[in-house]
């Protein structure tokens, strides 16, 4: 079908769950892609598995190369992290892919391949509330605990998926995440 379903929502909204739901399962309709990113590697993480962990320069390169289909970059209480994809092969068959993303990743993606590919995005609803108790459980899990770093987040989310920015990518998809299996349903009946 060749299609790119791109899932985004606010931080602690789900995406992870969700995703690890449409893609474990051996259901082999969704094909994955894994992202790169220049951030430090999380306890539990696997380089090439929840991301390519990657450094400045090969950043730079694969950029000038044309490679990066797109890009974002977050001045953490930790330092510049960037988060990037990355024409590496993982596009080229024709498989329908589902990634997570944000808002500004999904209105890359969708322009890097206006042509050849469908581009869907999904918009993941959580309540602000549930989002910041689901934050802070994950967080006290750490070694090192960032609690910085989660405020951080949760106050971007708020301009980063304003309403105005949503309609303006003619965000339309949304699916509520107030029970996961439910969620999941929704967006197996969604892509079909």
């Amino acid at each position: 079908m060749n299609r790119i379903f791109v899932l985004m929502g606010k931080s602690a909204s789900g995406k992870d769950s969700i995703f690890r739901e449409l893609t474990e399962g051996g259901s082999g309709k969704l094909k994955t892609v894994i992202p790169y990113t220049t951030r430090p590697l999380r306890e539990g993480e696997k380089d090439g598995v929840e991301y390519r962990f990657s450094d400045e320069d090969t950043f730079r390169e694969l950029k000038k190369k044309g490679r990066v289909i797109e890009d974002r970059s977050y001045n953490t209480v930790q330092g510049l992290w960037r988060y990037f994809t990355v024409d590496d092969g993982s596009f080229g068959d024709g498989s329908d892919i589902v990634l997570i993303g944000t808002l500004d990743s999904f209105i890359s993606i969708r322009d890097y391949f206006k042509d050849s590919r469908t581009v869907v995005p999904i918009y993941i609803e959580c309540d602000d509330g549930d989002r910041l108790i689901r934050a802070v459980k994950r967080e006290k899990k750490r070694l090192s605990p960032d609690y910085r770093e989660l405020c951080r987040r949760f106050l971007a989310d708020d301009l980063d998926f304003s309403e105005e920015r949503l309609e303006a990518a003619g965000v339309g998809v949304r699916i509520k995440n107030d029970d996961l299996k439910q969620c999941v349903r929704d967006i197996k009946e969604l892509i079909g």
